[in-house]
């Protein structure tokens, strides 16, 4: 078997520098394209000692190790051991992500548990045919980019259940208890009292709620067209100017609750002067929340100060 020295060496540096590279974007580093070339020619290297006498050291897993600091190094810099250990460890992970995302693909597309395919398996040596390094090429920015999109999508889930709280809300007789998203991007309010406004979708809390509210959710003209509502709760209502909120219409209906409670992991604490606007499609896609609140109820959190 023939073996090209060059592009063997030359697929290994590039596909350290995407590694690299992947690392930084994902810690959000500030980095140097050049800084992550230089890494990426370094990593290289110990490709060119399995043809050395050194060859021996190249399977090494200290010898690896060392090569996977200098690089990290080269990269990123050293300002303290808590910012390199994150940079290492991110680097390794990344790795094994990407590697076992190239197995998988292969295994999955071409693995025959044959007698003849074990054979051709276990006499692989060195650095395998050109077949395998050819599909390397050709996978390896399909993982690279679905690593990145995997990462970034965990990174926005954390990041909305961090802002997930419980929800109490009572109408009279009736409780709602759902989950809310805290969006700084909610400004809406009652223009007269400053109230902040809670959205909240009834889609699937129909059976739980008055027809009136299913109503409230629709079109503010037919609602008072129709004159269908309670005077339970035409005496609470508020209509409140709306942009970009999914409405046709420029205002939404919303009622002033007997009480609102939110809850997240550390407290509970309760809204005294908020008001509920509804709708009637879904706030979410996947049915994580149910509302979205307003910050400044969030901000009424009671904060424990230290004594």
């Amino acid at each position: 078997m023939t073996l090209y020295l060059d592009v063997i060496w030359l697929l290994n540096m590039l596909v350290d520098c995407a590694l690299l590279w992947l690392t930084g974007i994902i810690l959000k580093r500030r980095y140097a394209l050049w800084r992550i070339g230089s890494g990426g020619l370094i990593g290289s290297i110990i490709i060119l000692m399995a043809f050395t006498p050194l060859s021996h050291l190249s399977g090494s897993p200290l010898v690896k190790l060392s090569f996977s600091v200098v690089m990290v190094w080269v990269a990123f810099g050293f300002k303290r051991m808590k910012f390199f250990l994150a940079n290492l460890l991110m680097f390794y992970f990344v790795t094994f992500l990407t590697g076992g995302i190239l197995i998988g693909v292969h295994y999955f597309i071409s693995f025959d548990p044959g007698a003849e395919a074990s054979t051709l398996i276990a006499s692989v040596r060195g650095f395998g045919d050109p077949i395998s390094w050819v599909f390397v090429m050709l996978v390896l920015p399909l993982a690279w980019y679905f690593s990145k999109s995997r990462v970034d999508h965990l990174e926005y889930a954390k990041i909305q259940y961090d802002q997930l709280v419980d929800v109490s809300i009572e109408f009279g007789e009736y409780n709602i208890r759902i989950k809310g998203l805290i969006d700084s991007g909610n400004g809406l309010q009652d223009p007269i009292g400053k109230k902040p406004v809670m959205i909240l979708s009834l889609s699937r809390l129909k059976d739980e709620v008055p027809d009136e509210f299913i109503r409230m959710a629709g079109d503010v003209n037919e609602l008072f067209s129709e004159d269908s509502i309670d005077s339970v709760w035409s005496d609470r209502m508020r209509l409140i100017p709306a942009q970009s909120i999914g409405k046709t219409g420029q205002l939404l209906a919303a009622l002033k609750p007997d009480r609102i409670m939110l809850k997240d992991s550390g407290a509970e604490w309760e809204v005294s002067n908020g008001l509920i606007a509804f709708r009637e499609e879904p706030l979410s896609p996947d049915h994580q929340f149910e509302a979205i609140i307003h910050p400044q109820m969030a901000a009424r959190k009671p904060v424990d100060h230290a004594s």
